[in-house]
């Protein structure tokens, strides 16, 4: 016999400083990752999901206290977004399986915020990097050269997706 899950949410006025700080770490080890290497290990993305999907089906809600519902509601809002532009070229898998992992573990609030936060910052990065870039001294100029204004790529996404997440929390609680 399956066993359902309740399709309440824990109280949106608890605040989880714990759950938020684990998601930062993992973010953060993500996003570092991605501006080092150019790109994030599976073991981190897939981890990352592996363990809150885990978590989804033994509590029955995410790790930041949605319902199950909701957090599969947030991995197909998830989807939805990421993978066309993946297919274009547009977004790279490692970022997909990111948000991926990210919304399996909070919820479409957190989901969208992080999007629309990492947009508005990554804007923002574009417009006053050039300028800003000259104030860095050498060494940070080599750690940071894969976001710099003269890197011969794109940018890479997930440090964006960390500030916005980041802007997340902030708007969310």
């Amino acid at each position: 016999m399956i066993q359902s899950f309740p399709i309440q949410r824990l109280p949106r006025d608890v605040y989880y400083p714990m759950q938020s700080l684990v998601l930062l770490i993992w973010f953060t080890l993500c996003a570092e990752q991605d501006i080092r290497l150019r790109q994030i290990a599976d073991g981190l993305t897939l981890g990352g999901g592996l363990c809150a999907l885990l978590y989804l089906f033994t509590t029955g809600h995410t790790w930041m206290g949605a319902s199950v519902p909701e957090g599969a509601f947030a991995l197909a809002l998830s989807m939805a977004l990421t993978l066309p532009a993946h297919l274009m070229g547009r977004l790279a898998a490692a970022d997909v399986k990111l948000l991926g992992s990210l919304a399996l573990a909070t919820d479409e609030m957190h989901l969208i915020g992080t999007l629309v936060g990492a947009g508005v910052i990554a804007a923002a990065w574009m417009l006053v990097m050039p300028r800003l870039w000259k104030l860095f001294n050498k060494q940070w100029r080599l750690r940071l050269a894969n976001l710099g204004p003269d890197a011969q790529t794109t940018l890479p996404v997930a440090p964006f997706l960390l500030a916005g997440f980041l802007a997340a929390l902030a708007w969310v609680h």
